[in-house]
């Protein structure tokens, strides 16, 4: 969960990585670092985060160098230090790289290492593999070098090196991304889009097994055999200005107000391919919708969808845990798996396993070209646009929506549902309006100080009280749960203390009685009760209206929670785009 950029052209090479950086902070803020080549390998590298850093303050000696590596890094192997930073040199300092992965064989690698008199310097992985590549450049030139240690490696990495000796960028990758960027004679490697999006939109993506060279132009070869490879050139639809924050102070809050745009896009499919879908859901011998994190309480949401709306029994499945399920798995098995990013890890290994057994794969994913997409039998994009924040928030609503297209398709309801999905965009957009998010701000003033806090919900809200304890989790750090209604009385209400925040998710369907006599019984007990709900209720202290929408409620009422996760955290000093510990894209397992 790294963020790699490396740059090949005319530009001042240091000053387009750092930009490059700033771009990925959302993969890894821990620590950061650039490696330019001169006459030598100049290196810089630092703890902290790199959009604090200027380009007045690179320290190399001349910022007119045209090929550069740069990370940032999301630490796995290795404390937050300096030393661990990358990026990491040979022994030999000829040769720098960085990494996005776990390299799960690097003790017995290093041993093999220190055995042959290499020193280390750092506690990292991804110091084996560059003084692995010195090794196997002594007897071969610098891409089979590079070719025979990454084929020495077990786990899911993308690698970026670059040689003192030559003019080449050399990156190969299995599990981990990496996409080539290409502009007017210029070369970007990358591990998102978004690093390079201000220079071009056309892109090359590796796929798994595959290496590039990019020297007068970029060349991909098998890491397995070293054939090479041709690759289709992709013309991107995301807008540079897409991934600005503008007149925002963060980009949370940017992508939450975005939602009154991204749900209308979100259900803008061709027909033809959502009833092709729908039609495989009816006919398979079981659906499995897999997600990760956010994207799996999607996919919760989904299965309620798909209950409530089409009367068709789906299985989700939180996709660590797919390969217990692995057994039911026929040919005629159908998965639909859900991810912002398109390269979740826990996805793609469940996806694995479903392929091995024969079973069809839809997906739904923001990112064109993206892995998931790429190994899908087929895919819808879910059009968010760009998603830097670490917290998911928009294409959160972008894929509840199309889940629920796709549930009033299978019940031959298409026309219907989306015009009630294009009405529900339209009542998103009246309601983010300035007033409301200051009335949210003052109810996060209230209640800040809190430890813990609870959401309840039933139905299809139950899923979404699991998403808003994360995002409180990921932003404000508050200790928050999601339950549904009914089980607090068999053991969760223990928890309840005098002016213990209670969030109640209420809908206008047959739960509505059921969860407000939940919030009662909370409020019995001296619980403090904030109602996100179409209508006033007594059971109240705090009422966020949200519209009515009949059982697509899950889409309107996760975002005030999302606008108050964001207050939260910002009253708490965090900062809501890059939540400690965490990485947008979590491409590690």
């Amino acid at each position: 969960m790294c963020g790699i950029i490396s740059y090949k052209g005319q530009q001042p090479a240091p000053k387009i990585i750092l930009a490059g950086l700033k771009k990925l902070e959302y993969r890894g803020y821990d620590s950061w670092g650039i490696a330019v080549k001169d006459q030598e390998i100049n290196l810089l590298k630092k703890i902290g985060k790199v959009g604090e850093i200027e380009a007045k303050d690179l320290d190399f000696k001349s910022q007119g160098d045209q090929i550069a590596i740069g990370h940032s890094r999301w630490a796995t192997t290795g404390k937050v230090t300096e030393a661990n930073a990358h990026p990491h040199l040979s022994n030999n300092k000829k040769i720098a790289l960085v990494q996005n992965g776990i390299v799960e064989n690097y003790l017995t690698l290093k041993k093999e290492l220190q055995a042959k008199g290499y020193i280390f310097n750092s506690e990292t992985d991804t110091e084996v593999i560059v003084n692995l590549i010195q090794e196997y450049n002594r007897k071969n030139d610098f891409v089979q070098a590079v070719r025979k240690a990454f084929n020495r490696l077990t786990g899911r990495n993308a690698i970026v090196a670059i040689h003192q000796d030559n003019n080449l960028i050399v990156g190969a990758r299995l599990g981990s991304p990496l996409i080539v960027g290409i502009g007017d004679n210029e070369y970007f490697l990358a591990s998102d889009i978004p690093a390079f999006l201000n220079y071009t939109r056309r892109v090359n993506y590796l796929d798994d097994g595959e290496l590039v060279v990019i020297d007068q132009s970029p060349r991909f070869f098998s890491l397995k055999t070293g054939q090479e490879i041709l690759k289709r050139l992709i013309e991107i639809d995301w807008q540079a200005d897409q991934a600005e924050k503008g007149d925002y102070r963060h980009f949370m809050i940017k992508e939450i107000m975005e939602q009154k745009e991204t749900i209308r896009r979100a259900v803008e499919q061709d027909e033809k391919a959502i009833l092709k879908i729908a039609r495989d859901i009816k006919n398979a011998f079981g659906t499995f919708l897999v997600g990760a994190g956010t994207a799996g309480k999607v996919c919760f949401t989904g299965d309620y969808f798909f209950s409530k709306i089409a009367g068709e029994h789906t299985n989700f499945v939180p996709a660590s845990e797919f390969i217990n399920y692995s057994h039911f798995l026929t040919p005629k098995s159908l998965m639909v798996v859900v991810s912002q990013s398109g390269e979740t890890a826990d996805v793609l290994e469940a996806m694995e396993i479903a392929k091995a057994k024969g079973v069809k794969i839809i997906s739904l994913v923001n990112v064109q070209g993206s892995s998931i997409m790429r190994q899908s039998d087929y895919s819808l994009l879910i059009k968010a646009g760009p998603e830097q924040a670490v917290a998911s928030t928009k294409a959160t609503t972008a894929q509840m929506s199309i889940l629920a297209l796709l549930a009033y398709a299978i019940n031959d309801q298409l026309a219907r549902g989306k015009t009630n999905l294009v009405a529900l965009a339209g009542k998103v957009n009246d309601m983010l309006n300035p007033r409301y998010e200051d009335h949210i701000r003052q109810l996060a003033e209230k209640i800040h100080k809190h430890e813990s806090m609870y959401i309840i919900g039933r139905g299809v809200n139950y899923p979404m009280a699991l998403e808003c304890a994360i995002k409180l989790q990921e932003v404000s750090y508050i200790h928050a749960e999601g339950f549904a209604g009914g089980e607090l009385k068999h053991g969760p209400i223990a928890l309840i203390g005098e002016g213990t925040p209670l969030i109640t998710l209420v809908a206008n369907d047959e739960n509505r009685e059921s969860i407000l006599s939940n919030a009662q019984e909370v409020k019995s007990r001296g619980g403090y009760i904030i109602g996100v709900s179409p209508f006033p209720s007594d059971v109240f202290d705090y009422w966020i209206k949200v519209p009515e929408v009949g059982p697509l409620s899950p889409i309107v009422n996760i975002i005030p929670v999302q606008i108050l996760a964001y207050h939260l955290g910002v009253l708490k000093g965090n900062d809501p785009d890059k939540p400690r510990n965490l990485a947008k894209s979590v491409t590690v397992k």
